[in-house]
């Protein structure tokens, strides 16, 4: 169950504020605390009181770690996949909401910052990460592919890194998480709370510039060239070939990650990073809404909840063996919709 207290929303100062207050779910956003950010937003961005809009969390641990999935999981089981398409439409309307926002949106991402989480935090004007923060799209693992906007953001990435993430799910401290273009700026955390302190009370931007600092050294960048070597190739099985013929230990290490996915979900989660560069995050929206319509119903999702989350004996049966899934299959993932496509233009579930 959920209730008013799972997000905290308030106009303090010269801002609206936002506190997302589920600490020991990790911040897991449900339903109601989408619903209720998109609802604060349309409230805000007419009201000449809010100039802009600071995002951030309770607990130690996660800004946010994804999207509650339990009830979504158990209601798939039973045969409702509705549900849990309504929850993914008006999350995505949310996601492309705060990407077109009016006015500034500052985001405090400390700590997990994962699938959900990445589509509150990654599509705002301001992305503040300090020495904590970890960012990941997981989502291959579960049987979903990255969503919540995370191919465009991906497809985004310098070279083929987000090809490398998205396949992968490695998660990015805070120096790839700026390279990969999920963040803009690291402040230490010790002086979040002043930055805050300063946003709410002068509306002033330029503050976030004044207490940015170099953040510590990531890996991307080093290993740049050898991830454009070795995610470059057009298909599924061609990477994983090119990572099992390299010496690199980097490459070892990608591979099993890779083979820890959902083959359909990996293969699809390729097509649509590559597809996304070229396009904008309206239509990557609308990709990922196609694969995660049918997923519950026809693709691994559920079985990856049971192994990852609920019986978590983590030997999940996929339907498919090893890398190369039918081109068929994943046409079928990722083709049109009809009258069900997903558009920004909706009532809120």
């Amino acid at each position: 169950m959920t209730d008013n207290n799972d997000i905290i929303l308030r106009k303090e100062g010269r801002a609206g504020r936002v506190t997302l207050n589920r600490p020991d779910a990790l911040n897991a956003l449900t339903a109601y605390m989408s619903v209720a950010l998109e609802a604060a937003l349309d409230d805000w961005r007419h009201d000449a009181e809010v100039e802009l809009v600071v995002v951030d969390a309770t607990g130690p641990k996660a800004f946010c770690a994804g999207g509650d999935i339990a009830d979504l999981y158990a209601r798939g089981c039973a045969g409702d996949f509705e549900f849990g398409r309504a929850f993914w439409e008006q999350e995505y309307r949310l996601n492309l909401k705060i990407s077109t926002y009016p006015k500034p949106v500052v985001v405090f991402m400390h700590g997990f910052v994962m699938g959900g989480g990445v589509g509150v935090a990654s599509h705002a004007s301001h992305r503040i990460v300090g020495e904590c923060t970890k960012v990941a799209m997981p989502e291959c693992g579960i049987g979903l592919m990255p969503d919540v906007g995370g191919s465009f953001l991906l497809g985004r990435a310098p070279g083929e890194a987000g090809v490398y993430l998205g396949l992968t799910g490695t998660r990015m401290g805070p120096a790839d998480s700026i390279y990969a273009t999920f963040a803009d700026h690291f402040v230490p955390k010790a002086d979040w709370e002043t930055l805050k302190a300063r946003l709410i009370a002068d509306a002033d931007i330029g503050a976030i510039l004044a207490a940015e600092q170099t953040a510590p050294d990531g890996t991307l960048a080093t290993d740049a060239e050898l991830i454009d070597e070795l995610f470059g190739s057009k298909t599924v099985p061609e990477i994983v070939n090119a990572l099992s013929e390299s010496e690199a230990e980097f490459a070892a290490t990608a591979q099993k990650k890779i083979a820890k996915g959902a083959p359909l979900a990996v293969a699809c989660a390729l097509v649509s990073i590559r597809k996304a560069r070229a396009g904008d995050l309206k239509k990557a929206l609308q990709q990922e809404f196609r694969f995660a319509y049918r997923c519950q119903e026809q693709g691994d999702f559920l079985e990856g909840i049971r192994a990852q989350i609920i019986d978590r004996d983590f030997s999940p049966k996929w339907q498919h063996k090893g890398a190369d899934v039918p081109p068929h299959d994943i046409e079928h993932m990722l083709d049109d919709l009809g009258l069900h496509e997903w558009t920004e233009i909706g009532d809120a579930p």
